[in-house]
């Protein structure tokens, strides 16, 4: 397993609990996995920016996967791949973390994201 464990940053968990409270959905994992997504439908690249670990939420690949954490880093390999980018574990952590990010960013800053059935519509777009 190249990503083994994350810390969100205190930001991020601020815009999370917001998306819990709206959605309804109060498992960190489901919404990241969302958030991940998100971001990995965007054609452009995350900018590379510092990302602190400075929350109290953390969890391992596992538990940010479940059931799909094999296909959610194959995903990230091949988003590697196709940026350029190379899938060394470093790389991999660095760009998971970026597109995570970004994604709860998106989520959160999107107006229309008031229930889960928002979040199916999201989909539906991308």
């Amino acid at each position: 397993m190249e990503i083994e464990r994350f810390k969100l940053s205190k930001s991020a968990k601020d815009q999370l609990t917001k998306l819990k409270r709206y959605t309804k959905i109060d498992q960190w994992n489901i919404l990241c996995r969302w958030a991940f997504c998100r971001s990995l439908a965007e054609p452009t690249q995350p900018s590379p920016v510092p990302i602190p670990a400075d929350s109290n939420v953390e969890m391992t690949w596992r538990v940010f996967g479940g059931e799909l954490a094999d296909i959610l880093l194959m995903a990230l390999k091949q988003r590697c791949h196709n940026d350029g980018l190379g899938c060394d574990k470093d790389t991999l952590t660095t760009q998971f973390r970026l597109h995570l990010h970004r994604g709860i960013g998106y989520l959160a800053g999107d107006p229309t994201i008031k229930t889960i059935e928002d979040f199916i519509e999201i989909a539906n777009r991308h």
